[in-house]
This record gives C-alpha cells, sequence and structure tokens, in this order.
C-alpha cells in the first residue's frame, strides 16, 4: 500500500521527524512559577507517546520582564528553568519524538497591570484592544535590551535540551515592527519595510550568534494580515525572502490575521462557526517563494485537510495541535489504520477560551488531557468482570458505558428517547455551533463498537435496573430545565422547548438569558433563522458573560447578522397577557428602574436541574448510599469504596443528575468514576 504522506518522515537539516504531524506552540496554562513542571511536561509526553513528530512547547515563551504573561506562559529570562526544561525534553524525546521551544517578546499584547507592572513595551503608542495597554514607544536602550534577551532566552533554551527554537513573530513585538498598522515611528526601526524588519533582523543575528550554526532555528510569522493598512500578502512574502536569505532560519510557520480583539483572535485560534484551514493558501504561497520547511496551523483538526495539505506540497509539516488535545493518540490510531477511532476535536474551545480567561485549558471533549498524572488516557482492563448499568445516554452516560465497556465489563444503557445525545441534540440545533453533535457521534459509535447493549426508548425505573443485577449503577439522567419564579412565568416557554422543535413561536420574541453561556445563544440563533425579531436580554453586565473571547465573538457577529437585540443589566419583573401578546416589564438590575416592552413571545433560558428521582429510588438499597469520596475524586483514586463489603451495588451519579453544568463536566464525571470500577 502506498504510504499515508502524513506518515512519511522529514529531515529537518540533521534532524528526522518520524511524521508530517506537529503540536504547534501553545500555553495551555499548566506552568507553575513560569516553569514547565511535572502537569506540563507530562502533557507533552502523552503527545509523544501517541506518536506525534514534533512537539513545540511554551507557547509565548517570554523573555523579559517588560512582557509579563496573561495567558499562563512561561518564562525563560532566567536560568531557573533550565532544569525543568531538561526534564521535559528528556520525557518527550524518550518516547521518540522532536521537542521545541517558543519564545518571544508579547510588546503591546499583555498587560501592565500584572507581574512586576512594568509599562510595556511597543514600536509605538498603539494600543490592542484584545490586551488593553497603551505600550510605551521603545527607545534605543529599550530595543538593544530587547535583543539581548532573546540570545540569553535562546542559550538558555539551548542549554535545557531542545532539538530547536521557534521566535514568535506573529502578532507579538517583531511582528508589530513589521506592521504598519501599528508602526508608526520615523526613525531607522519605522517607515520602509527594510526599516521594520531592522528589529527582526538584529534579533535573527543575535540569536544565531548565541545558540551557534548547529541548532535548529525558526520563526513563527503572518502570510497575510488579513486588515486593511496591515501587511499584505505580497509584504509577507517579501519579508519572508528576506529572512530566509540571511541564512539564519530553519524553518518558518506561517499564521495570517490579525489578532488584535476578540474576532481576531477567532480567526487566528477558529472555534466552532469558523472555516477550518482558513489560511492554507497563505502558507502555500509563502512555501513557493522561499526555499525553507513550510509549517502551519489554523483549524486544521481533520486528517482528511491535514493529508491534502502535506501531499498536495502545500506545507511541510502541518500543526494539528487542538486535534491532538482531542486525542493524544492520533497517530498511533492513523498508524494502525484506526483513522475512525480518533477521538475529533469539534471545536468546543474550551482549550483556548479557558486560557484566555485566565483558567488552565481542558479539552471539552477528552478530560484527561492536561490531567495526565492522575487521568488516564489509555484504559486498563480491569482483573474482574462486572455487570454495570448505565441509565441516560447523554455525552457523560455514553462516555460512563466506553470507558466500562474498556474495562472488560458488560455495560447496559438505558436511554428514554429513541436517539442517543442527551442535551446535545438541542444543542445541536442552531447553524454556528451544529458541529457539537461531533461529540455525540463519536461516543455512539465507539460503544457500538465495543458492544454495549443499548436500549432506546427505556424509560427505565429502579425496578428495571435491579432486573439486571447491577454491580454498579451509573446514573447520567441529566436535568430538565429549572422554572423561572416571577409573576407570570406560567406566559412563558422554556429555550428548551424551543431548540426540541415543540414550540414555533413567530414574530417578536423576549429571550431571557439567566445563564450566560451557550444555550440562550442557539436558541437565539433558531429563532432568528425561523424569522422572528430576538431581543436577547440577560441581567448580567455583558451578553454572554460566561463564554470566551473567540466562541463569543463569533457566535454574537452571527446574531448580529440576523438582526438579534442584546440588552444587559435587565431582570424580568413580571410577564402579564396583553391580548395575543405579552407585556414584559424589565427591570434594571442595579437602579431598579422598570421599563416595558410588548412582544409576541417570552423565551425562559433558566439553566437546568437535576432530573435525580432514579438516584434517590435506588441510593437506600446502594451499598456506598451513592456517595462519591471527594478527596479520591480530586486525587484521582476510585471513589465508590464501600464502608464495608457486602451485597448490593455501588452507585453514583454524574453530570447534569448532580448539578447543571457542561459537557466536560460530565464526561470528567464519567472518566472519574469509571476508570477503575
Amino acid at each position: 500500500m502506498k504510504q499515508d504522506p502524513l506518515l512519511a518522515p522529514f529531515q529537518l537539516r540533521h534532524l528526522t521527524l518520524r511524521n508530517r504531524i506537529l503540536s504547534t506552540a501553545h500555553a495551555p496554562s499548566y506552568e507553575e512559577g513560569g516553569h514547565p513542571r511535572d502537569r506540563y511536561r507530562l502533557y507533552h509526553e502523552e503527545k509523544a507517546k501517541g506518536g506525534i513528530g514534533l512537539t513545540i512547547i511554551g507557547g509565548s515563551t517570554n523573555i523579559a520582564p517588560d512582557s509579563p504573561s496573561v495567558f499562563g506562559q512561561l518564562y525563560a529570562g532566567d536560568d531557573s528553568i533550565i532544569p525543568w526544561f531538561r526534564k521535559l525534553t528528556d520525557g518527550v524525546r524518550a518516547h521518540g519524538a522532536a521537542v521545541m521551544c517558543q519564545i518571544t517578546h508579547m510588546g503591546r499584547r499583555t498587560a501592565w497591570d500584572d507581574g512586576h507592572w512594568l509599562p510595556v513595551a511597543g514600536p509605538s503608542g498603539t494600543r490592542e484592544r484584545a490586551h488593553r495597554s497603551f505600550p510605551k514607544a521603545m527607545e534605543m536602550e529599550d530595543i538593544n535590551r530587547i535583543i539581548a534577551q532573546f540570545a540569553e532566552a535562546a542559550r538558555r533554551c539551548q542549554q535545557g535540551g531542545f532539538d530547536g527554537i521557534e521566535l514568535l513573530s506573529h502578532a507579538h513585538l517583531l511582528g508589530q515592527f513589521l506592521s504598519p498598522l501599528i508602526n508608526k515611528r520615523d526613525d531607522d526601526y519605522g517607515g520602509s519595510l527594510g526599516n521594520r524588519m531592522r528589529l527582526t533582523m538584529q534579533v535573527l543575528e543575535s540569536v544565531r550568534e548565541a545558540v551557534g550554526p548547529d541548532l535548529i532555528l525558526g520563526m513563527r510569522i503572518t502570510g497575510d494580515e488579513l486588515a486593511q493598512g496591515g501587511l499584505t500578502p505580497d509584504d509577507c512574502v517579501e519579508i519572508a525572502q528576506r529572512i530566509s536569505a540571511t541564512g539564519a532560519v530553519d524553518f518558518l510557520n506561517i499564521m495570517a490575521g490579525a489578532p488584535y480583539d476578540d474576532l481576531g483572535l477567532a480567526g487566528w485560534v477558529p472555534p466552532m462557526g469558523m472555516p477550518a484551514a482558513a489560511h492554507l493558501t497563505t502558507a502555500s504561497r509563502i512555501r513557493k517563494a522561499v526555499d525553507l520547511p513550510i509549517f502551519h496551523a489554523g483549524g486544521i483538526a481533520d486528517l482528511a485537510t491535514a493529508r491534502f495539505a502535506v501531499a498536495e506540497g502545500h506545507v511541510d509539516l502541518i500543526g494539528m495541535t487542538r486535534a491532538n488535545m482531542a486525542d493524544p493518540y492520533l497517530v498511533a490510531k492513523l498508524t494502525r489504520g484506526e483513522e475512525d477511532r480518533i477521538r475529533p476535536c469539534v471545536g468546543l474551545g474550551y482549550c483556548v477560551d479557558r486560557v484566555n480567561q485566565g483558567k488552565a485549558a481542558v479539552c471539552g471533549h477528552n478530560p484527561a488531557t492536561g490531567r495526565e498524572a492522575k487521568m488516564p488516557h489509555q484504559i486498563a482492563k480491569s482483573d474482574r468482570l462486572r455487570r454495570i448499568v448505565i441509565v441516560g445516554g447523554g455525552p457523560g452516560g455514553m462516555e460512563a458505558a466506553r470507558i466500562s465497556a474498556l474495562r472488560g465489563h458488560r455495560v447496559t444503557l438505558f436511554e428514554a428517547s429513541d436517539r442517543l445525545g442527551g442535551q446535545l441534540t438541542l444543542a445541536a440545533s442552531g447553524l454556528t455551533r451544529r458541529q457539537i453533535w461531533g461529540v455525540a457521534d463519536w461516543l455512539a459509535q465507539e460503544i457500538a463498537l465495543l458492544g454495549v447493549d443499548i436500549r432506546l426508548n427505556t424509560y427505565a425505573d429502579a425496578e428495571d435496573v435491579l432486573a439486571e443485577k447491577p454491580d454498579a449503577v451509573i446514573v447520567a439522567t441529566g436535568g430538565w430545565p429549572d422554572a423561572p419564579r416571577f409573576e407570570g412565568a406560567a406566559l412563558t416557554v422554556s429555550s428548551w422547548d424551543i431548540l426540541a422543535g415543540q414550540s414555533r413561536p413567530t414574530g417578536e420574541v423576549l429571550l431571557f438569558d439567566e445563564v450566560g453561556d451557550h444555550p440562550a445563544l442557539v436558541c437565539a440563533d433558531v429563532l432568528a433563522r425561523a424569522g422572528c425579531t430576538v431581543h436577547h436580554v440577560s441581567p448580567d453586565r455583558a451578553t454572554a458573560l460566561d463564554i470566551g473571547p473567540t466562541n463569543s465573538a463569533v457566535v454574537l457577529r452571527d446574531l448580529a447578522r440576523q438582526g438579534v437585540s442584546f440588552r444587559c443589566f435587565q431582570d424580568i419583573d413580571s410577564v402579564h397577557q396583553a391580548g395575543n401578546q405579552k407585556d414584559v416589564v424589565l427591570r434594571h438590575v442595579l437602579t431598579g428602574e422598570k421599563t416595558r416592552l410588548r412582544v409576541d413571545h417570552v423565551v425562559i433560558e433558566h439553566g437546568a436541574t437535576p432530573n435525580d428521582q432514579l438516584f434517590h429510588d435506588l441510593k437506600a438499597g446502594s451499598r456506598n448510599r451513592g456517595q462519591a469520596d471527594q478527596t479520591a475524586m480530586v486525587e484521582g483514586h476510585f471513589p465508590l469504596i464501600a464502608p464495608e463489603e457486602g451485597d448490593g451495588y455501588l452507585l453514583a451519579r454524574i453530570g447534569d443528575a448532580i448539578a447543571g453544568r457542561n459537557i466536560h463536566a460530565a464526561l470528567y464525571d464519567a472518566l472519574r468514576i469509571c476508570k477503575d470500577i
């Protein structure tokens, strides 16, 4: 058989990469004290175990005190990081992958009121909306200092044992000097392209001199700023050619866009609702113009697109960073001929959006990612066969069934409806977020392949469960729409009714969003596409308060295009019938001022309340009284230890059957409960 182009080795100077798939530099916010300690290391080691050819760590690793971390980056500005670098590089290489580190100065793309409270630096005083700082226009002394700091950080990377270093230009300080949108200088570092490139050339020269001729050195650069007045494709080709002509660089990593606000960031790290591989032709254009290996990443989550990119010569190595977060064994499965069993990245965006909210990254679809010290990616067989009953065929229930079946147990799954998926059937109702169904699709396929006994259209009660003589019962029955509590609430309908197609409003609709997450916005999408005029109303200070920047920017853009209006700081005081319409009294949450709005329908998103009756019916007969030990849950140990041995079953509930949360919480519950049964 002809070799898969993705599995072909690649020679990068003296370094042989075992395949063409790489994990590009990113910041999962697993650092501790600016160092890549055990959590960070194990996260990258898992990808190496899974067969990746190259992992680039240290997304936006900072080199200077005036480039503080704003989303959990490493800090290579002093020698304390070197031992941690060595431990990580030894660990990754032990599993056959190459490993590099990215370093940068963020320029204006950071915060002045964090770290050491130093003024942020930039070519000019041009502010970035995303990170909000007004930078200090750099003086010559700043330029000379930062050139030296790049060289010092590069030397630390070399001492840390990396196979190479990537300098980050795109959107960061070096790229800010290149961009006419940002660089307004009138000295030797501004004006002409040659002047704007001066800092880049000086940094390259200084870094190459610091690390010597043998260490691999690359640069992540912009291929097209995609902004009026910014760097054009022709500008970027010329920049790439001039960098190549120095002979100092061994590869280029091509990005595109201007991530200077939330929507720009979404174009760079695309969530659902954005096109896949949107900038592949940009990378291809530069590959044709220079004689250097070209790397590229940007929303490429599926192997078919990645294979096309390599096979057709658009790039030499293809970044599948988030795809490897969803399944770090992606390459191993591809090598074994199990491509259809790879857990897909569906663009949930919990990774990048959580980091930009000051939290550690998680994969919405894979709860083991980033938790490798305690949670397994590969499930071990149990030494004892058990009979497991799971009630509820949503994502949590299906994950519980999948893990239990991988353990070798006999598993029966009861689902009350005629299809698996649970609330994902509602979440996938809109257009912008329909890709979320990929989570349910993969889980349903896996449990079918693993031989789970799936019983649809079965509303299981305690008698049905006990008839199976279970050793363990997992209640994954989800939740119901929580009822609003205001005068006239009976005149409203739930967002769930809209998404399930049980209610089809027409005309003018007030959609009240108590939660500030995706459900109300998916409902708004469905209503607007059905021709309704939608007024989204929230008591929060901002629309979609709990949604991260990339997801919110894309979803709100799509809703705004459909004419949806947004009002904040408003609570519903009461709803009254007014002929065929509704009079809604809104109360400003800060001032108490009341206003009236007449609409045809009122739709409420008020979260979920647990559907937990079955759990309570089974609780008294269970050996552990349905309790999970929280300390064991936190430490990764089996949490369902019964007070004493005896007959009966272990019992647990997961996901929204405990409290309304999200997909990741349900999947994580399932993993923690079921991995050791």
